[in-house]
């Protein structure tokens, strides 16, 4: 090994894997960063606004899931890198065949729309699952608040929806039909009693109902996550099916791990197989029968699989 190998701590082989990437350039990587949720506090943006400058050439670029990836750095920086970073608290993120760090809109903090804490679901899975090895792929996972969805859940591998199931508390109601008139989906229509009338058919369960109801004779029946699992996106991309509804948000990190161990099962022996490619081949009642045992409560009845979406030219190829 040379002496300039010995200098740096970085394991130069398994690079990728540790959120070094290669760049055109010689001896040139990105380093991604670790930002669960999309959420940086000041002085961590700071940190590595400065260290950019330092060993970079005064640059970030802002990764389509939220994290902060540093580019044109010299491999040789490495160790300085990370260490000026941790001063910060600021770490590196991860790539290869392992839970990503997980993406998440602003959840219900702020945002009017919001129904669940999806900042909270975010730390938590960056906390307990980030950069657990899957053995075959990629494995990603996104949290959007509400049925607006902007984080795109369904094209992640698992991907939670906040949703909340209204409920009419008729003693409280005094017929002003803002709800009906709010109901953008038809669901909500006033009756010729001047009561709301619920189809929940149609319902979307995005909670507008509770929001503007002045007498907070809406309630929530039930609250929690829908969750859509085999989505990707890339040269062959998937959206996600539904698996779960009203999961609560207590369960989010054990409903992944048994996603991520029914996923280790069945994808041994196959090599880079991605979730979703793996559902359609076994089909979805294998994935179904599994999460059942463990959330009765939640898990759907019955589900299709992960729906192809032919936007590339090309033959599609169907990993076998």
């Amino acid at each position: 090994m040379s002496e300039q190998n010995k200098k740096t701590a970085i394991d130069l082989n398994n690079l990728k894997a540790g959120g070094f990437i290669k760049e055109r350039g010689k001896d040139l990587f990105t380093v991604r960063l670790r930002v669960p949720g999309g959420r940086l506090p000041v002085e961590r943006l700071k940190k590595i606004a400065e260290v950019a400058e330092k060993y970079g050439q005064g640059a970030v670029h802002l990764s389509v899931r939220q994290s902060v990836e540093l580019i044109n750095i010299n491999f040789k920086d490495f160790d300085a890198v990370v260490a000026e970073l941790g001063e910060g608290d600021q770490r590196v993120a991860s790539c290869g065949a392992r839970i990503r760090v997980p993406t998440a809109c602003g959840g219900c903090e702020y945002n009017p729309n919001g129904l669940v804490d999806t900042q909270a679901s975010a730390l938590e899975v960056d906390r307990t699952l980030f950069g657990t090895p899957t053995g075959h792929h990629k494995f990603k996972v996104g949290f959007a608040g509400c049925p607006f969805d902007c984080p795109k859940s369904a094209i992640n591998d698992v991907g939670f929806q906040g949703a909340v199931l209204p409920e009419l508390h008729a003693g409280d109601c005094i017929g002003c039909g803002l709800c009906a008139k709010t109901c953008s989906d038809g669901a909500l229509v006033m009756g010729d009693d001047q009561m709301p009338h619920f189809n929940p058919e149609k319902c979307t369960w995005c909670g507008d109902c509770l929001k503007v109801c002045p007498t907070e004779a809406w309630q929530a029946a039930k609250r929690g996550y829908t969750v859509r699992i085999g989505g990707k996106w890339g040269r062959y991309p998937l959206v996600g099916t539904l698996f779960a509804t009203f999961l609560p948000e207590n369960q989010v990190e054990a409903f992944i791990s048994e996603v991520l161990a029914w996923y280790v099962e069945k994808g041994t022996g196959r090599g880079r197989v991605r979730l979703g490619d793996l559902i359609i081949q076994e089909g979805p009642e294998s994935l179904l029968a599994r999460l059942r045992t463990k959330f009765p409560e939640s898990v759907v009845d019955a589900t299709i699989a992960p729906q192809i979406i032919n936007t590339q030219v090309g033959t599609r190829r169907i990993p076998q």
